[in-house]
């Protein structure tokens, strides 16, 4: 048995894990020794005879169940980004077991009553304010993991508890099984008409890969998405784009007959279900209460009403832009009857002819080393720290690490970059935490890493990877997350970075950074052509800005038909109606877009956010956040028309850095915002930056 750090990488906590090390059958041995170390921890702490002090009981356990949650955090970032059948089986096979762990941690009487009788004391006055955050969270927490539920309920509670952690890990391979599997093998070069070289040229690399003949494209994003946006072959659009919307769906291929293999509908119908069931034992009338109570958002009600008053300030606009997309198709196009595979299409031939370049073109200028060079600039002038390159074990060769310093070159965190997309990776891009910041028993501090995972285009042609000027803002927005993790100053783990925040305020420091990607002064230093060298010209980057809010009525009304959808199915979807949750992403899309569905559609399939990624409810928080966001980076635009300077204001970032980053959870965010800005939020700037504080001025 691989049970001592020597012999079992998983075990080891000196330092950064031993990616080049681990191995699947790591897995189980490594849990034994953790699972068996937390319990026995919560045991102790939960004895009569414990004393009801933070010393006894809350320190103890944390102790405990940190190296637990460092150990599986490495699994579940394996099973994300380098996923083979051997470490899937091994992921699933102890998914439960950790499950079920934390479930009897939250569903822990004599616990609970613990952390209530130190709450209740003489003692929680004189408690720092993290302290009794950590508390007041805690105590909410074993309320909703169902501590308070009669005895006999609670074996039913841990029951769902683990039956969901297993439908969203099958959600999620479903989801990645069924992109990597399909395939489109052009073998023809008149197939390939309108798309970009460096599209053609990976697409090709692709089919040598697999020893075959012409290009192989892919439903991985930077595959999938250029065949929409540029490939004049209309057939090959349609084609591709109902395998993606189909994915993971009943109208999924076969693969030899019968059901569909990775159909996740009934995945879904029974989440729903196991969700509902949760909310009644708990109380609530429904999930989306459950979800809403560590938010900032009070109440279902609140959050309609919030999404409805923004769809009907954007409609106007969605009109207009949907308006203005049909009739150029018509005319310029000959798409008279313009379909779902053709949007992407038009609206890129659009802007071209509306603002005179391409998203291509604009790509050119944005190599990855120039893109991180600039991002690492506003980085160190608004925050007052140096980021370095650094070494560390990792799991693929593409994988770089850095390192982030004080000016005095003394350590403040680290973070992993995994930027290209591949096989075995899931789709999308997010921040994870590898280790958060807490102080350690020595008196140090254990400085937070991070990793931070993007799905990009990978090199080709011996040329570097560049990004479109939507990926920049990707990794932007990441490393917003990953800023937000890093830069805490809180000791105190379960409210240190990220760690209790509410999670429709967690996305403020994403999408704030994502601004710093429309200004000239940011821009200017972070391109250089990749052919020529030269940097972005002034007048593209000011046809950019002009196309900035090009269809961002349509893209409002998008996220609001994704938020929408999620609310309702979890306040009073009702599958045993006779009605899908397709169905009801159908009924929605018609209430608030402009746009209709294809009726093949099956989108809600693939919903990972909602179905295994922890947004059930939870999904309007990227709009709830982007007021946060949008009002917190006016405070920089106001302090640069004031002085008349760029938006890297220094005392503006340190003031930010100060209030939002560095407290993470350890206080409410409304009280972190009110602190930074002076004031609660407005949704002013985010009109503004949307441009929507006008009514759409008239075509002609």
């Amino acid at each position: 048995m691989a049970t001592t750090p020597s012999d079992n990488p998983l075990l080891d906590f000196t330092g950064l894990p031993r990616f080049g090390e681990i191995r699947p059958e790591h897995v189980t041995p490594a849990l034994d020794v953790l699972l068996a170390d937390a319990k026995a921890a919560v045991e102790r702490a939960a004895l009569p005879a414990t004393p009801a002090q933070w010393s006894d009981v809350v320190d103890p356990v944390e102790r405990a169940s940190e190296p637990l949650s460092r150990a599986w955090g490495v699994i579940g970032h394996l099973n994300a980004v380098a996923d083979t059948p051997e470490l899937r089986a091994a992921h699933a096979e102890n998914l439960p077991r950790v499950t079920e762990f934390w479930a009897s941690v939250g569903q822990n009487l004599a616990l609970y009553e613990k952390y209530k009788a130190i709450a209740n004391s003489n003692t929680y006055g004189v408690l720092s304010g993290e302290r009794r955050k950590i508390l007041d969270n805690s105590l909410r927490d074993f309320r909703l993991s169902g501590a308070e539920l009669p005895e006999k309920q609670k074996p039913r509670f841990a029951e769902l508890q683990e039956r969901q952690a297993a439908l969203s890990k099958a959600f999620s391979d479903h989801v990645l099984d069924a992109t990597n599997a399909y395939a489109y093998v052009a073998t023809d070069e008149a197939e390939l008409v309108g798309l970009p070289d460096d599209v053609i040229a990976a697409a090709r690399e692709a089919a040598e890969r697999e020893n075959k003949a012409g290009w192989k494209f892919s439903l991985h994003f930077p595959s999938y998405f250029p065949v929409m946006q540029y490939s004049e072959n209309r057939a090959m659009r349609e084609t591709m784009y109902r395998a993606y919307v189909t994915r993971a769906s009943e109208l999924g291929p076969t693969y030899g007959g019968g059901k569909p293999e990775w159909d996740n509908t009934e995945i879904i119908a029974e989440q729903l279900k196991l969700r509902a069931e949760e909310a009644k034992m708990l109380g609530y009338d429904n999930f989306a209460e459950v979800s809403l109570t560590p938010k900032m958002a009070e109440s279902p009600q609140q959050v309609m009403s919030f999404l409805d008053d923004l769809a009907t300030r954007a409609r106007p606009h969605a009109e207009q832009d949907w308006q203005e997309l049909r009739d150029f198709a018509a005319t310029e196009l000959g798409l008279a009857d313009l379909q779902p595979w053709d949007m992407a299409f038009a609206a890129e031939r659009l802007r071209q002819k509306r603002y005179s370049f391409s998203e291509n073109e604009v790509k050119q200028y944005f190599p990855e080393d120039f893109v991180l060079k600039g991002l690492f600039k506003v980085t160190e002038t608004l925050f007052g720290v140096r980021i370095r390159d650094d070494s560390a074990p990792v799991w693929h060769p593409d994988v770089r690490f850095f390192r982030v310093e004080n000016l005095d070159g003394t350590l403040v965190a680290q973070f992993y970059l995994d930027l290209y997309a591949r096989e075995g990776k899931r789709g999308g891009a997010w921040m994870d935490d590898a280790r958060s910041r807490r102080k350690l028993d020595t008196n140090g501090v254990q400085t937070p890493v991070a990793y931070l995972t993007c799905n990009f285009s990978a090199p080709v042609g011996g040329k570097p990877a560049c990004f479109t000027h939507d990926e920049v803002i990707t990794l932007f927005h990441e490393f917003g997350h990953g800023l937000h993790h890093m830069l805490t100053r809180v000791d105190e783990l379960a409210v240190s970075g990220i760690n209790g925040v509410e999670w429709d305020a967690v996305e403020l420091p994403s999408q704030f950074m994502e601004n710093f990607c429309w200004e000239w002064d940011v821009l200017s230093e972070m391109t250089s052509h990749v052919d020529t060298a030269k940097p972005l010209p002034r007048d593209l980057f000011d046809k950019m800005l002009a196309a900035k809010n090009f269809q961002s009525g349509l893209g409002t009304l998008r996220q609001i038909v994704f938020s929408m959808f999620d609310m309702a199915l979890h306040v009073d979807f009702d599958a045993s109606q006779g009605k899908s949750a397709n169905d009801l992403a159908r009924e929605i899309n018609e209430r608030y877009h402009v746009v209709p569905q294809a009726p093949f559609s099956r989108w809600p399939d693939t919903f990972s956010h909602i179905f295994a990624g922890g947004y059930a409810a939870g999904y309007y928080s990227y709009k709830w956040a982007e007021v946060l966001s949008a009002d917190a980076y006016a405070a920089f635009e106001e302090a640069a028309k004031l002085a008349n300077t760029s938006v890297l204001d220094v005392a503006t970032g340190t003031r930010y850095r100060r209030e939002i980053l560095e407290v993470g959870g350890s206080r409410p965010a409304m009280e972190s915002f009110k602190a930074f800005r002076g004031r609660e939020p407005s949704i002013d700037a985010l009109l503004r930056h949307n441009g929507m504080t006008q009514p759409p001025a008239a075509t002609h």
